[in-house]
């Protein structure tokens, strides 16, 4: 089988070359080479590679940035999965794309559901909810994986942000009225290349899911569990103290809630990722 991967460099397309290579030949593609915000390259590519399997795991995922470079964001988020969406169809073969926490305004009190009504609060979640709906309108066999709080030990993210600052400061502030569950790009990657099998064995519940590690913290609470670690390993740590949103302003709203029920992806799929925890002690493993 032949898996053509988009993001070559990024979190979870790292990570899927390492999960899905038994799966078959993967072949992963960076901006380099595939420029998702150029329409008629990713058909040239698609239409030469013709794999049997497709999966988006690139975005614009700069959210503050997206504020002023909308156009960007929206050919990268919304644009290039219709495309990839569209090229699939014609070739007969599923796509795979991942969605985003930031689809929801974060004001339910509870888990978000795939049957409540997405309002995102600035362009990055715009941009991806477009590129959801532009997957859905093609009407192609498609899984939509809305995962959050995406971190690993390569790239830019909260918990590299976060092993640094502890470790140069006396003191930081994070943000504790955010509420979310941190999902290592790893195990999104394993839990993708299940869904990857369970597609070889035959289910075919395409659609719309929620796919995050279980459990729920805050950025503090994330932040808390990074420094317990670096202090068993005798290294320097930062004082840290919780603040609310208001005092740590952003170009682009955040949700204040990310809590995504993932219990529609275990029913239908039989997968599950681990615990925030578990996740996270696996990542810092392999460093």
């Amino acid at each position: 089988m032949k898996i053509l991967v988009t993001g070559y460099s990024g979190q979870v397309a790292c990570e899927l070359q390492m999960s899905l290579a038994d799966a078959g030949e993967v072949m992963a593609l960076g901006r380099d080479r595939l420029d998702l915000a150029k329409p008629d390259e990713i058909r040239q590519h698609v239409r030469a590679l013709t794999p049997d399997l497709i999966i988006n795991a690139a975005a614009h995922t700069a959210v503050d940035l997206a504020e002023t470079e909308p156009d960007v964001a929206f050919a990268i988020n919304a644009t290039a999965p219709g495309v990839l969406a569209e090229e699939a169809a014609v070739l007969g073969v599923p796509l795979i794309h991942y969605s985003t926490d930031y689809v929801f305004d974060g004001e339910k009190d509870g888990a978000y559901t795939e049957d409540d009504i997405p309002n995102p609060l600035g362009v990055y979640g715009r941009s991806k909810l477009a590129g959801e709906q532009a997957i859905q309108a093609v009407g192609g066999e498609h899984l939509i994986l809305r995962t959050s709080w995406v971190y690993s030990l390569h790239g830019r993210n909260f918990l590299l942000t976060m092993q640094r600052l502890l470790q140069e400061r006396d003191e930081l502030r994070v943000v504790s009225d955010q509420i979310g569950a941190p999902t290592w790009a790893g195990s999104i990657a394993q839990t993708t290349a299940q869904l990857v099998r369970q597609w070889q064995a035959g289910t075919r519940a395409w659609g719309v899911y929620h796919f995050t590690a279980q459990g729920e913290t805050s950025w503090f609470g994330f932040a808390s569990a990074i420094a317990d670690h670096l202090r068993a390993e005798g290294k320097p740590c930062a004082r840290l103290l919780p603040i609310p949103s208001s005092e740590y302003p952003t170009p682009a709203r955040r949700p204040l809630n990310s809590r995504l029920d993932c219990s529609k992806l275990a029913r239908d799929w039989q997968v599950r990722l681990p615990d925030w925890r578990a996740g996270l002690e696996a990542c810092l493993k392999q460093g």
